[in-house]
């Protein structure tokens, strides 16, 4: 046995060590959950066990560098192979026990946080529209402005594609550097966004004697080498994987009409109003900033697609399309009920230059004698609209089919009009939204984009908006057409 391990046949005979550094930074409120639950919060946070401080695993990184890897390369929901880059630069796949082990070692991260805030939550009935029963819960997030020092080790053996491997790690941490990768729980919802800058590489050749030295001495250590910007630079200008992932999104500018109020839970101070719109810190500002959560968008945009669905529906169709892009139950194939992932992905969206210092004192009326009810004097403090004021809001949706397209056009419609408002107290018109510039973007192979533009009374759309209307005709055919037995 001895002789057969020093004779090289069990060695992976690493030649090559690349070690990568970079500074992950929370733009959105993250939450790395621990599992367990305490005395204070249904779902508390992972902290290092020695100083108490934030803690993101490296299995947390390579899980979500992993899966993003795979669908630049496959597709949205498209198995690896065992050819694939994903699946040489992360080891074998799900299942596979004889599979190759990882050539990329992620390391976990201790970080810095600004502090924490708790978020309440609670699961919407789709029916009735209203809190479902003992659903209510509460998540405690790290704030935006936590820093995470983040490190890898790319493994390079004598049989490797060096430039293939170096590509697909480019490619990867490409995600995390552009914002296109998020972290932790909610994560199709807005949260966990990051931005990863101050890349730092340094490659230690093994068959050297004097670089083996140096990383059997240093290996461990911080690197101090320049930084870059970039990770395709800072790896050697190497080029990233062709991607073939299928993607709609939509960005959109809005003016406010009125009042937004998506509340907090609580107020901003003990002495404040009984409730305030939801603020969270950002990177870059001194005071906590007016948002809209992205629970609270997705949320009103599923319900808003269910209506639509439901009208058009003939065929009993509308459910399973709900369900397939903002994810639900689904049946396997022994009949057990799975839960799917949303497709739909969305940003939070900072409120910006709105007035958030007003407080509206309300009182609730008894319908029946039309004054005043007992103790029912309550006052809020929305965010109020003004002519400046800007609502940026992001949707993305994964593998598109046209219906679907067709659906998120619908809703952009009803948003862009103010038919479809956000947050609570809608029926005392709090919540619209004045579509003021939309770009439609369609990741197919090749890119298409389209620019909607508000002009007074008046809207521009561009010369091609026919394609955008085939969308919307796809999904009418869908829902009310009888298939051809």
């Amino acid at each position: 046995m001895a002789d057969a391990f020093w004779s090289g046949k069990r060695s992976r005979k690493i030649v090559k060590r690349i070690i990568v550094e970079g500074e992950l930074a929370l733009q959105t409120p993250a939450h790395f959950g621990s599992g367990d639950a305490d005395d204070l919060v249904d779902m508390p946070l992972l902290v290092d066990a020695y100083e108490g401080k934030p803690l993101l695993t490296g299995a947390s990184v390579a899980g979500a560098l992993r899966s993003y890897l795979r669908q630049w390369e496959k597709g949205y929901g498209q198995k690896a192979a065992e050819e694939d880059v994903s699946v040489r630069l992360f080891g074998g796949r799900k299942g596979d026990d004889g599979g190759e082990q990882s050539s990329l070692i992620v390391e976990d991260a201790v970080g810095e946080s600004p502090g924490t805030v708790i978020r309440h939550g609670v699961r919407i009935e789709g029916n009735s529209r209203t809190a479902a029963d003992n659903a209510l819960f509460d998540t405690q997030f790290w704030q935006a402005g936590t820093t995470f020092p983040l490190r890898f080790e790319l493994l390079i053996r004598a049989e490797d594609d060096e430039t293939k491997l170096k590509s697909a790690l480019a490619t990867a941490l490409t995600g995390l550097e552009n914002g296109l990768i998020t972290l932790g729980a909610r994560k199709h919802r807005g949260q966990g966004e990051v931005k990863v800058s101050g890349w730092r590489v340094k490659t230690f050749d093994l068959t050297d004697s004097d670089q083996l030295l140096d990383w059997l001495q240093n290996g461990n250590v911080p690197l101090s080498v320049p930084a870059r910007d970039s990770i395709g630079k800072a790896l050697g200008d190497v080029a990233l994987i062709e991607r073939r992932a299928k993607e709609f999104s939509i960005q959109a500018e809005f003016g406010l009409n009125g009042s937004l109020l998506i509340r907090s839970g609580e107020g901003r101070d003990d002495a404040g109003p009984d409730m305030v719109h939801l603020h969270a810190r950002r990177v870059g500002k001194t005071e906590p900033q007016p948002v809209i959560s992205g629970t609270s968008l997705a949320g009103a945009l599923r319900a808003r697609a269910q209506k639509i669905a439901n009208t058009l529906d003939t065929q009993s169709k509308a459910n399973e399309l709900i369900n397939g892009m903002f994810g639900g139950t689904y049946k396997d194939r022994e009949g057990n009920d799975k839960l799917k992932a949303s497709r739909v992905w969305v940003k939070e969206s900072v409120v910006e230059n709105g007035r958030a210092d007003l407080v509206q004192n309300r009182v609730s009326i008894d319908r029946f004698t039309g004054g005043a009810r007992e103790t029912a004097l309550f006052n809020e403090q929305p965010v109020f609209g003004l002519p400046q004021t800007k609502i940026v809001l992001e949707i993305r949706l994964l593998s598109p089919k046209s219906r679907e397209i067709g659906l998120l056009l619908l809703l952009l419609k009803d948003l862009w009009t103010g038919d479809l408002p956000l947050g609570g107290e809608s029926s005392v018109g709090r919540g619209r939204l004045a579509g003021r510039w939309a770009k439609l973007t369609h990741q197919n192979g090749s890119e298409a984009t389209w620019e909607i533009k508000a002009n007074g009374e008046r809207l521009h759309l561009p010369a091609n908006y026919q394609e955008l209307q085939a969308f919307v005709d796809e999904l009418n055919d869908y829902l009310q057409k009888e298939e051809a037995a």
